[in-house]
């Protein structure tokens, strides 16, 4: 399959995902990427990108899709709740609550990536009774939104993992509510994976590629 760099996205004007081309091209991409740096195997992980505030409207990747291999119909349209906007489009990620807390609280957000990496599965289990990963002193903290020195130190939380997924949200919904500022740039869940975003879909791409490194300079024990 050619990379989807190389395939232009087009929907008729019928279709629920017209207008939205540039959102599935650049979700294609992530789960093309991400598969090949071993982040987003198989059918794991969900992608999603906010593109209308009034009403909160996302695109988010649908249920089940092996991520290296993403078609342009592989995507959803939905609403601040996580409903479909239109009758017959696919069943949207069994997670897309957990893009839609992020979205409603922060609306300064453009984007939401949430990958599978080993390190990360290994750190939400190696720090689960800490609550939280520390990491500290790295120059690749710079990476991070709003960060500016590697003098600097975050803890990166870790919730329990659930399949009830609107508990789960509620729980992030709670913490961003508190304003918890260790939620500034991300969370895992327990032997499950990253959740990062970004003001667009680029800014939340780079905070993977930064999370992730973090993670296996950290797994590593450097």
């Amino acid at each position: 399959m050619p990379h989807p760099r190389q395939a232009d996205v087009f929907f008729p004007s019928q279709h629920p995902l017209h207008g939205y081309e540039a959102a599935v091209q650049g979700l294609r991409e992530c789960g093309a990427e991400f598969h090949r740096r071993g982040w987003s195997l198989g059918t794991s992980s969900n992608y999603s990108v906010i593109v209308n505030r009034d009403p909160l409207t996302l695109v988010v990747t649908a249920s089940g899709k092996h991520k290296e291999k993403l078609k342009p119909e592989d995507f959803v349209v939905i609403d601040g709740e996580g409903r479909p906007t239109v009758a017959g489009q696919p069943k949207s990620s069994a997670e897309t609550l957990l893009h839609c807390v992020i979205a409603r609280r922060m609306p300064h957000i453009g984007a939401i990536l949430h990958t599978h990496s080993v390190s990360a599965t290994l750190l939400s289990h190696r720090f689960l009774e800490q609550g939280a990963v520390p990491i500290a002193g790295f120059e690749m903290l710079k990476g991070l939104s709003g960060i500016t020195t590697h003098e600097t130190a975050i803890e990166v939380p870790i919730f329990e993992n659930t399949q009830d997924i609107p508990v789960l949200a509620a729980q992030v919904e709670s913490r961003i509510d508190a304003a918890d500022t260790s939620l500034n740039h991300g969370y895992l869940i327990h032997r499950h994976g990253l959740y990062t975003w970004g003001e667009d879909l680029d800014a939340a791409r780079r905070q993977i590629e930064i999370f992730e490194f973090l993670f296996e300079c950290v797994a590593r024990g450097e």
